[in-house]
């Protein structure tokens, strides 16, 4: 899979139980953070990769200033992969949770056992400042399922937004990975988001829809956050041989009325 895409904890426990002292004052780093994803409640056992979104550019390396705690504010030790995964804007990055202690069956997790385990809750902390917190829910191997997924209606002559629900989360840094395309081939241009967990994705054409046959498209590279991907798994041995990425399309009808419209397999 795309390994390569494939961020104090005593202190903060110390101040969170000294009564007589106000909260911290958040980092500057901490202050700036904008959105973590994974964003909902609860991830896998098996999460691969998550991401940070800063307000500004960021000096120097993170990954150092980031931990993962248990309820009792000692970290997790060495879950992250030594790599800093940035975004072209260099906003965003991208952290590892070491592949070698999710993969079953690896060195790295048979000597220092699995990062996460199911009913575990753990807080990510960025210069010992909580930013974000997760409950460890069960290993999840499946991937994503476009055939699961409902889309909205929409109508022609609205700029309404088509909402699809998905399967289940996919990586929060792939809302591009799926696209629409026109009754003749041609990509719509739109803003895609990812809501709801990145279990929603909403697009927003810049210019109104025209009734007619459309293809919602994912791409065979879209993958969820333990790095599960559309017809692969990232729980695949090694020796095992490899297949191509293949796009998945959902074919959805634009009528001229809200109850016209309809989504359906090709």
């Amino acid at each position: 899979m795309r390994l390569r895409r494939l961020c104090g904890a005593v202190a903060l426990a110390v101040t969170l139980g000294a009564s007589h002292a106000g909260p911290p004052a958040p980092s500057p780093a901490a202050a700036q953070t904008v959105r973590v994803q994974p964003s909902a409640d609860q991830v896998p056992a098996n999460l691969l990769r998550l991401s940070i979104e800063f307000a500004t550019l960021i000096e120097g390396p993170v990954l150092p200033r980031l931990a993962l705690l248990r309820p009792d504010g000692k970290p997790l030790a060495q879950p992250f992969l030594e790599q800093e995964l940035w975004s072209p804007n260099g906003r965003i990055l991208t952290v590892l949770l070491h592949p070698g202690r999710v993969k079953t069956g690896l060195n790295a997790r048979e000597v220092l056992g699995p990062i996460l385990v199911d009913g575990d809750d753990v807080t990510l902390t960025l210069d010992d400042h909580p930013i974000q917190h997760w409950r460890v829910g069960p290993v999840d191997t499946r991937g994503p399922a476009v055939s699961a997924w409902r889309l909205s209606s929409v109508h022609a002559a609205s700029r309404q937004t088509l909402v699809v629900t998905l399967d289940d989360a996919i990586d929060g840094r792939e809302a591009d990975y799926i696209a629409i395309a026109d009754p003749q081939g041609r990509r719509v241009r739109g803003q895609a988001l990812l809501n709801d967990g990145e279990r929603t994705w909403a697009f927003t054409p810049h210019a109104p829809w025209h009734a007619g046959e459309y293809r919602l498209i994912a791409r065979g590279t879209l993958e969820d956050p333990s790095g599960n991907r559309l017809g692969g798994r990232f729980e695949t041995p090694a020796d095992s041989p490899a297949t191509a990425p293949a796009d998945v399309a959902l074919a959805f009808t634009v009528g001229s009325a809200p109850s016209s419209a309809s989504a359906h397999r090709p």
